[in-house]
C-alpha cells in the first residue's frame, strides 16, 4: 500500500506528511515566524513549535561517527580526524565481514555490547549505514543518533559518501 496507512477510519498518506513537514521547515528557514507558518499550513503555532523540538539536534558535546560499508572510508576517516571527531569506526564491506568473522558468536555479542555502552557515553552519534542499522542505533541510543542512510537493508557493496555531506553534518552538530 506504499505511503498509505490506516488509523481507525482515517486513511493517511506519509508522502503528503513529508511534503508538509518539508514546507514548514522551508518557511521557517526563510524567516517566517511560527505563527506565520501555522497560518499558511493550516495548523496551530504550537504544532510548529513541537515539530521543531522533536527535530532539534543540540550542538556541541562529544561526537562519534560509525559507518559501513564505505568505499571512501580512508577519506572520511581523514575528515573526521581533521574535524576533531572523538571516535570514528568506519569500515568497507570487506572489513565489516572480516571483523564479524574474526569473532565467535559469544565474543561478537560481547564486542557489540561494549560498543553500545561506549556509544552511549557520547553526546552525539552519526550512524552511516542502511535504514535498518540506523533504526537499530536510534532504538538503542535514542535521540543522540543522527543517521545518514546509504540505502535499504541489506546493503551488499561499498557506497561512496560525499565528504562534503559528512563535513556539513559534523560541523552542524559540533556548532562550528
Amino acid at each position: 500500500m506504499g505511503g498509505f496507512f490506516r488509523i481507525g477510519d482515517k486513511l493517511l498518506n506519509r508522502t503528503k506528511l513529508d511534503r508538509i513537514i518539508d514546507r514548514i521547515f522551508e518557511l521557517r528557514m526563510s524567516g517566517a515566524s511560527q505563527q506565520e507558518v501555522a497560518q499558511r499550513i493550516g495548523c496551530d503555532r504550537t504544532f510548529v513549535s513541537r515539530l521543531e523540538g522533536l527535530a532539534e539536534v543540540r550542538k556541541g558535546g562529544s561526537l562519534a561517527v560509525i559507518g559501513f560499508p564505505l568505499g571512501n572510508k580512508d577519506e572520511l576517516e581523514d575528515l573526521c580526524r581533521e574535524l576533531g571527531v572523538d571516535y570514528t569506526l568506519l569500515l568497507t564491506d570487506a572489513e565489516r565481514w572480516k571483523l564479524v568473522d574474526s569473532f565467535d558468536g559469544k565474543s561478537l555479542l560481547n564486542w557489540l555490547m561494549e560498543l553500545m555502552v561506549e556509544m552511549s557515553s557520547f553526546d552525539h552519534v552519526i550512524m552511516i549505514g542502511s535504514d535498518m542499522r540506523i533504526r537499530l542505533a536510534e532504538a538503542i541510543l535514542g535521540d543522540k543518533v543522527t543517521g545518514i542512510c546509504l540505502g535499504s537493508s541489506p546493503i551488499k557493496e561499498d557506497h561512496h559518501l560525499s565528504p562534503r555531506r559528512l563535513k556539513e553534518m559534523i560541523t552542524s552538530i559540533k556548532g562550528e
